[in-house]
């Protein structure tokens, strides 16, 4: 089992940044893909972005793509989201996640895919 602690959400006005972090512990994390994804009251968890075990893979939402970029330090079992140019519809509870299964080439987009989730952190974005 991983466990999965982020921070670095906060309140920031449209067109601000953020950097979320999402620091590992527990089973080998370089083995698994990270996800992100996020979340409003009422909704669905919606996929953010995802990357490989390596960090040589990476995939986007289309909603996030070119102003989001996720990376990874696994000599400090840590996985980032980069959030730029961020929107009032950016707002929600973000999570990271670790994949189920090891070495995957391509990291999943889908929540069920991921078995160790974090507590997840706020951001929210004013106009």
């Amino acid at each position: 089992q991983v466990q999965l602690v982020e921070s670095g959400g906060g309140s920031v006005q449209a067109g601000g940044s953020l950097r979320l972090s999402c620091a590992a512990s527990g089973r080998g994390f370089l083995m698994y893909s990270v996800g992100w994804f996020r979340q409003i009251p009422g909704k669905e968890r919606e996929f953010v972005a995802a990357i490989n075990w390596s960090g040589g893979s990476t995939t986007y939402a289309d909603a996030v793509k070119g102003r989001f970029t996720v990376s990874r330090d696994n000599d400090d079992n840590t996985a980032y989201l980069q959030m730029n140019s961020l929107k009032p519809e950016d707002t929600a509870v973000y999570y990271c996640a670790a994949d189920s299964v090891a070495w995957r080439i391509d990291a999943p987009t889908t929540p069920e895919a991921y078995d160790d989730w974090g507590q997840g952190t706020q951001v929210t974005v004013s106009s």
